[in-house]
């Protein structure tokens, strides 16, 4: 019997675009690998939906909350659809970028120092000595992140704008110089590393991420052997002292700069990675030998409760 398959996308987050070009992608892949699919715009009656669909799994094609953040993980669980992607407890603690990193440290793996500020306070004074950077604690895609450079002498006050689209909570980090370097885990396993160089040389923003060349993915990274194997081995401890199950990908800062401290540092762990044209898993399983179509079967046949 064909599997039947509902692709959940879009969504209310400020990732929304990004998702529904990850979702059609995801669909347009699994209809052609002979799943029958339903495609589902995510509002708040998704309950609802999924009762009236009810589907053999769900492939989870959202980003951000609350795809991401464990609560419409929460929905499959009591609902007993088997899904793809992380459970409640890794969505939730990844999502948190604070709460990751004491996990992650714990387990070994490197993270930037830094501290959770409110908006207003980090308005007000600068609350690292620059640089640093200020991103919410709970939003991924690059999505509000500023960079608070050596030369600014003030705070950023955009913060103060009574429209602030954000959560009222950043995490203030060390800037860390370097390459940004990037990672993905399939099931036990992690696949390649990228180095990521923005086509205008500035910093991997959202535009970067999504535009199509807005940023340069050089694979297999150009970087020692020895650190390409020790960026591979922390995205798996990071992956699993988390809990995330599926896929996930690991991003970090490496600093080989000719004067630089030679320092590997892990920013974050995305449970919910973009599958858009221009996205680093797809690109990254291709380069392990599977097509987009074989990742995304391989990802409904590991789809389960309990994760």
């Amino acid at each position: 019997m064909t599997k039947h398959v509902a692709v959940l996308m879009g969504g209310l987050s400020a990732e929304r675009e990004v998702s529904l070009a990850s979702g059609k992608a995801c669909a347009d892949a699994l209809e052609a690998e002979g799943y029958r699919v339903t495609r589902i715009d995510v509002g708040r009656d998704i309950a609802a939906v999924l009762e009236r669909v009810r589907p053999d799994v769900v492939f989870n094609a959202l980003h951000g909350s609350p795809g991401e953040d464990g609560t419409i993980q929460g929905i499959l669980e009591t609902m007993r659809l088997p899904y793809t992607h992380s459970g409640v407890l890794a969505s939730a603690l990844a999502m948190d970028k604070a709460k990751a990193k004491v996990v992650m440290a714990a387990a070994g793996v490197p993270v930037a120092h830094g501290i959770v500020v409110h908006r207003r306070e980090a308005a007000e004074r600068h609350v690292l000595p620059p640089p640093y950077v200020l991103k919410p604690v709970n939003e991924g895609s690059s999505v509000g992140v500023i960079i608070v450079r050596e030369d600014r002498s003030h705070p950023p006050q955009e913060l103060m704008r009574p429209d602030w689209p954000h959560s009222d909570w950043l995490l203030a980090e060390e800037y860390i110089a370097g390459r940004e370097l990037t990672c993905a885990v399939m099931g036990d396993k992690a696949l390649g590393v990228i180095d990521i160089q923005p086509a205008t040389g500035g910093f991997y923003d959202y535009d970067a991420k999504y535009a199509k060349g807005g940023s340069i993915h050089i694979l297999p990274a150009k970087i020692k052997p020895n650190i390409y194997h020790q960026i591979q081995e922390l995205a798996l401890t990071a992956h699993q002292a988390l809990g995330c199950r599926g896929v996930s990908r690991a991003d970090f800062r490496y600093d080989d700069r000719p004067d630089g401290t030679g320092r590997i540092v892990c920013l974050e762990v995305n449970t919910q990675p973009g599958m858009t044209e221009t996205s680093l898993v797809p690109e990254l399983a291709a380069h392990a030998g599977y097509s987009f179509g074989e990742l995304m079967r391989w990802m409904v046949e590991d789809a389960s409760c309990d994760r």
